[in-house]
């Protein structure tokens, strides 16, 4: 056998394992940061972010200067490989902080939390936040912060290497959507760009929250948190601690743009404007938001549960807006709006916002492809010999990724209804367990007190967390990247 059908047919493990090393050496370096915190505040738990910095950037150093790989070279399959190995790893060594601090969690709590962060989901299993340190506080936003981008996009910014290394596959792997355009001619300077945006909304917001009620710690972690729409809050009572409408508007706002594309932020941020108005879901993302509040309105005003100006206007729009961007945040009474605007948030919570966005859910790009191709079929009932297709954004679909999508979506209701049978099976309440897969696999983490379980995944016992943290993860990777490693054509040479 050739050499060169030996590159073509095996998977290069050694390059995968040395690049998720570089990446161990960044998530040390971030450890630094929540460890900076604990010395500013004088607390005990700058030993825990010590440790867990050191261990995690003494492995990354040994994987990547310790493995020497006869090639470089890193196709479709290592792309996807390492793109799901890289999220695993990162949660592994994230927990550390959480085993190792002054109110230390049992290794599935600490490892669902973990797991939660990085992926944004924001569910939780602490009981309360406010009895741990800032350093923990800190560190569990900048999970969400650092997974909202995505991290294999952080790694393709700063080592331009992979470039030329199975930097498109795994640019493809990680980032939400049906396709992906390259916004600059090199995939590392796309990643750059789409950076330098996120961080420039979130100076933006921190900014924002500070000039509010809100001290610089409390601001820069609901930055990290809502811009990455991941949820974690540094109260036990989230935004509702500070009991102002200034900030429930600031953070609906970027909530908001948080679920808009970042590829047509990036176009508008180069004086392309336009690009929002021709785009057909940008538009839809508008108009659901729109529809959804009046339903909400009739709801709250119809069960009598109107009692000031914020109530019917502001609070039923952060809702929506936290809803469909998986944010997981929620208004301090939006249970008693009745159980048609839990059905509605269901709704919201499978939608999703755009594709290219930090939010979670099956996406509404996903769901336009599904409506127009439905009603396509439907004509073709009447008129069999009609030739038609997908149209979206004045672009003619191919009827492969048509294909695709559809099977998303039936793997994507599939999953959440397996989820949710294994869950029972851990003497979990149906609805609860189905609610807990559907929060998990969407990534929007509302806590299984919405249906009256309890008021945090604290109550799910550890076995269950192990599964929700893989639907977490399945569902942050858009399903095909993690469902790919359980086939053994994937594996054969």
């Amino acid at each position: 056998m050739s050499r060169q059908h030996i590159r073509l047919t095996t998977i290069n493990f050694p390059m995968v394992l040395r690049v998720v090393g570089w990446l161990l050496m960044i998530e040390g370096a971030f450890l630094v940061l929540p460890l900076m915190a604990c010395a500013a505040y004088g607390e005990t738990d700058m030993e825990a972010f010590a440790i867990s910095a050191v261990a995690t950037a003494l492995t990354g150093l040994l994987m990547t200067f310790g493995i020497r790989p006869s090639r470089t070279d890193m196709g479709k399959r290592e792309g996807f490989l390492l793109t799901a190995l890289v999220w695993v790893f990162f949660s592994a060594f994230g927990m550390l902080p959480f085993m190792l601090c002054s109110h230390p969690l049992e290794l599935s709590d600490a490892f669902f939390e973990a797991m939660s962060g990085f992926t944004t989901t924001g569910a939780s299993a602490l009981t309360s936040v406010e009895m741990f340190s800032h350093g923990i506080l800190l560190w569990r936003c900048l999970m969400q912060w650092i997974g909202g981008m995505g991290i294999i996009l952080f790694t393709l910014a700063v080592i331009p290497m992979l470039n030329h290394s199975g930097g498109m596959q795994m640019f493809n792997a990680e980032v939400t959507g049906i396709t992906h355009d390259k916004l600059r001619p090199r995939i590392s300077q796309t990643a750059k760009g789409l950076w330098f945006l996120y961080f420039l909304l979130t100076a933006i917001l921190t900014l924002l929250l500070w000039i509010g009620p809100m001290d610089f710690f409390d601001s820069l972690c609901h930055a990290f948190s809502s811009i990455s729409t991941g949820g974690y809050s540094t109260r036990d009572d989230s935004i509702g601690a500070w009991n102002s409408a200034y900030v429930k508007l600031v953070i609906t706002i970027f909530m908001f743009l948080g679920g808009v594309n970042f590829g047509l932020m990036y176009k508008a941020m180069h004086g392309n404007l336009r690009c929002f108005w021709r785009n057909d879901v940008f538009k839809a993302y508008i108009r659901i938001i729109l529809v959804f509040y009046i339903f909400f309105v009739i709801a709250i005003v119809g069960r009598g549960q109107v009692t000031d100006l914020s109530s019917f206007t502001l609070d039923p729009l952060f809702q929506i807006i936290s809803t469909i961007t998986s944010t997981g945040l929620t208004v301090n009474n939006f249970e008693s709006w009745g159980t048609f605007v839990l059905a509605l948030l269901f709704l919201l919570m499978f939608f999703g916002s755009c594709a290219g966005s930090t939010s979670g859910g099956a996406k509404i790009d996903r769901i336009l492809f599904l409506l127009k191709n439905s009603g396509n079929e439907v004509y073709r009932c009447i008129h069999p010999n009609t030739m038609m297709s997908v149209r979206i954004n004045d672009k003619v679909i191919a009827p492969d990724v048509v294909s695709k999508v559809i099977a998303f979506l039936c793997i994507y209701v599939m999953i959440i209804a397996a989820g949710g049978i294994l869950l029972t099976a851990f003497n979990i309440p149906l609805v609860d367990a189905f609610f807990s897969s559907f929060s998990c696999v969407s990534n929007t983490g509302l806590g299984t007190g919405v249906t009256g379980y309890g008021e945090s995944y604290a109550i799910i016992p550890s076995s269950g967390k192990w599964v929700l943290s893989l639907l977490m993860l399945t569902g942050r990777l858009e399903i095909f990247t993690v469902l790919l490693l359980f086939t053994p054509g994937f594996w054969r040479k």
